[in-house]
């Protein structure tokens, strides 16, 4: 590709980034848009609403979101967004800290390096073939070698000391996070699975006595968690019906300037009236617990959740095992209320070890079966190729503007396009594996969409010759670093375009919601459908951050081999720390929070990048028939693997689990402090939505709504009798309410 054509590319890229950035700073003004662009801050009731009046002022593009995006401290992030978010703008904090040393030494100093590596006449430089840009244009046996070693030197050092300092501060945001927040019930809770039957005793009775007799001292109650028939269902939709009833009513009052209505959720009725009525239900409920129909459905019961009076205890029970058989009473720290993952539940313990192998295979599959669309972006690259392919299109492609477009920015459009289908399927294998919780679903969806996007985004890419080609990698891997050396910039053009549509176009997409801005015209403007601000997405951790990883592999990968990548991730990551902040600020929601457990995956993803990066430079050093830089390389990568050893036994246990110093002294304060008792009875109604105090049971009869798993098997007639009964109670006093206002009016 000549250098043309990547300016070609560029232009495009600027011209969409231009033109979506201008179209936010206009979309994100219309009140009818707010509900899009300011999702977070609506669902929260923080939001001033402005009245629906036309001004000038909304027609024209300004960058003051960027400027209240980029002076929000930390701090205020973390409040309001999480310490999650917090971590994954560190992520683009540590990538323009690198690759802005990075860009420094390599763009003044290896660039030149590579330009005149050979004795050449050399083209006008738009004129000039990339490649005279790459270190494939240095002579074999050259000194200039000696540059690109001394910049591998400092990039790596560079790295390392920004990894450990992120690291170190990550850990001790995790520990600040973990004694400074409020009490936690997932630390006094432990999700018991893979329980024994006993046809003598019922299951609630079996688990009470086993922890009396084991954890008699620390054990606290105990909640079985039931499957019972389509009783959520109907009251999830009957409530879901209540909150928009109370919206539109409270919309209305707000118009008429009714301040009388401002006390209550609907004529006067208390705000939480429609618990009194979920816990009616519950206590009808109850006393169902002697019937047979009851006994066996705790016979399958799928699990319990065991409370205890400290969170040291909690901790032990969830560590040892319970029993010398470990498939039986096996314990884990619960989730938590939040994060619970309901569904997966009912899944037995013993098919969970199946349940990933199949997942690891369908994912291995998926990804092979991948190298087709991947192999068809490839031969789009080849102009020559191309024509003989689509004959019929041989008069376009012979003009170069047409060549240009097709060459230096359709391969990687489409590229993009086919990578959309992979975050759902991943998702999918996430949560066939078995996973309790939300936050484990999407780590586990993470780190398969991160393992896909570098094998078949960078190494199958690199290896395009054929499938032949890329199972070399695997049958010859003393040859891998010659292999890469030869195929890697021979590929720099394509990842340049790729890192103009799959980066900066994404950013432009990702502010502009493009997918929800369509769905909210067609709701709002075609079926003239009302706000809705129930329903706000939360951040998508598992799509947005092996993006991320990939282009600081992509950095590391090609900041010797073809340093022209680097100037166009720079910007990359400082358009993206300015868009994503706006994001987490006022779009997404946290519904629950992972306490940072995505820097370790971050590290080593980066981790892996450097050693890459050295991989691929030790085996240009060979080829290159340069020994003294194979051997200063071998020695950093060698030192490489060293300090990521020490990282991970310095500070990967801090996210892995709990330390008896820290949850012993916040017992010690909470005791001292009178505040254990408190905890101990939210702990009754923690995973659950009945009102404190109403609905709690020590002996774990009672059947909270959230632990209520669908099952289509079972008869729901007479809880929707019931919920019929509660929907007509409600009608009679809204409609008595009404005619009690009237006669005040006709009074007055």
């Amino acid at each position: 590709m000549e250098f043309s054509a990547l300016l070609t590319s560029a232009g495009i890229n600027i011209g969409v980034c231009v033109l979506f950035l201008s179209l936010y700073s206009i979309l994100r003004k219309q009140p009818h848009n707010f509900s899009v662009y300011f999702g977070r801050r609506l669902a929260e009731e923080k939001f001033q609403r402005q009245d629906d009046y036309f001004s000038f002022e909304r027609l024209l593009p300004t960058a003051g979101w960027i400027v209240k995006a980029y002076w929000c401290t930390e701090e205020e992030i973390r409040q309001v967004a999480g310490l999650d978010s917090v971590v994954f703008l560190r992520l683009f904090i540590f990538s323009i800290r690198i690759f802005s040393i990075t860009s420094l030494v390599c763009i003044f100093g290896v660039l030149p390096v590579n330009y005149h590596g050979k004795e050449m006449t050399h083209n006008h430089i738009p004129a000039e073939s990339l490649n005279v840009f790459t270190i494939a244009n240095i002579i074999e046996e050259s000194r200039k070698l000696s540059v690109h070693c001394i910049a591998l030197y400092i990039i790596t050092i560079s790295a390392c000391i920004l990894l450990y300092n992120e690291y170190k501060y990550i850990s001790r945001k995790r520990l600040a996070h973990i004694t400074g927040g409020p009490p936690n019930p997932s630390q006094f809770t432990v999700l018991l699975r893979s329980i024994p039957r006993s046809d003598n005793e019922l299951l609630d009775d079996t688990i009470r006595n086993f922890f009396v007799n084991y954890h008699g001292s620390s054990y606290l109650s105990h909640q079985v968690i039931l499957r019972r028939g389509h009783f959520q269902r109907f009251v999830d939709r009957a409530e879901k019906a209540y909150r928009k009833f109370v919206s539109v009513r409270r919309s209305m009052s707000e118009r008429n300037g009714r301040s009388s209505m401002s006390r209550c959720g609907v004529c006067g009725v208390r705000a939480s009236s429609f618990q009194v009525y979920r816990n009616k239900f519950i206590e009808a409920k109850k006393a169902d617990l002697t019937n047979p129909e009851v006994v066996n459905a705790q016979k399958n019961c799928p699990g319990a959740l065991v409370f205890f009076k400290t969170r040291y205890a909690a901790v032990v029970a969830s560590r040892v095992l319970q029993s010398s058989n470990p498939m039986l009473w096996v314990t884990d720290l619960a989730p938590e209320p939040r994060d619970v993952y309901w569904s997966n539940l009912w899944i037995p313990y013993k098919q969970i070890w199946l349940r990933k192998l199949a997942t690891l295979a369908a994912s291995v599959v998926f990804m092979f079966v991948f190298i087709v669309p991947v192999a068809f972006v490839q031969s789009m690259m080849q102009l020559e190729q191309l024509k003989r392919m689509f004959p019929s299109l041989r008069g376009l492609l012979n003009k170069s503007f047409f060549a240009r477009v097709v060459t230096g920015y359709l391969p990687s459009v489409v590229l993009l396009l086919s990578l959309y289908t992979v975050p759902p399927l991943m998702m999918l294998f996430s949560s066939i594996e078995g996973s309790i919780s939300r936050s484990g679903r999407k780590r586990s969806a993470c780190l398969k969409i991160m393992v896909f996007t570098i094998w078949n985004v960078f190494f199958v890419n690199v290896l395009s010759g054929s499938v032949l080609n890329q199972l070399n990698v695997f049958t010859r891997p003393k040859d891998m670093p010659t292999m890469l050396a030869e195929l890697v910039p021979k590929q720099a053009t394509f990842f340049i375009t790729y890192v103009l549509t799959s980066g900066w176009a994404s950013l432009c997409s990702e502010i502009l919601q493009v997918y929800n801005l369509v769905y909210n015209f067609f709701s709002k403007c075609i079926c003239c459908c009302q706000q809705n601000t129930e329903y706000v997405y939360s951040f998508p951790y598992h799509t947005e951050v092996p993006k991320v990883l990939m282009f600081n592999l992509l950095g590391f990968a090609f900041a010797i081999m073809a340093p022209l990548i680097l100037p166009f991730l720079l910007v990359y990551f400082c358009l993206g720390y300015l868009v994503y902040r706006n994001q987490i600020l006022n779009v997404y929601y946290p519904k629950y929070e992972m306490g940072g457990k995505l820097w370790p995956i971050m590290h080593n993803t980066i981790v892996f990048s450097l050693v890459l990066m050295q991989v691929i430079a030790l085996g240009v050093f060979t080829i290159k028939k340069s020994p003294v830089a194979s051997g200063f390389t071998i020695l950093l990568l060698v030192g490489t693997i060293l300090f990521n050893e020490y990282c991970r036994h310095r500070f990967s246990r801090i996210f892995e689990a709990y330390s008896a110093q820290d949850v012993i002294e916040l017992d010690r304060d909470d005791e001292q402090s009178g505040r254990m008792q408190e905890i101990h009875q939210h702990l009754q109604d923690a995973y659950s939505q009945t009102t404190p105090g109403e609905g709690s049971s020590r002996s774990g009869g009672q059947v909270p709504i959230e632990m209520i798993l669908e099952d289509p098997a079972q008869d729901a007639s007479e809880s929707s009798q019931e919920l019929c009964d509660t929907v007509q109670e409600m009608s009679d006093a809204i409609h008595e309410h009404n005619i009690s206002e009237e006669g005040k009016a006709h009074s007055v």
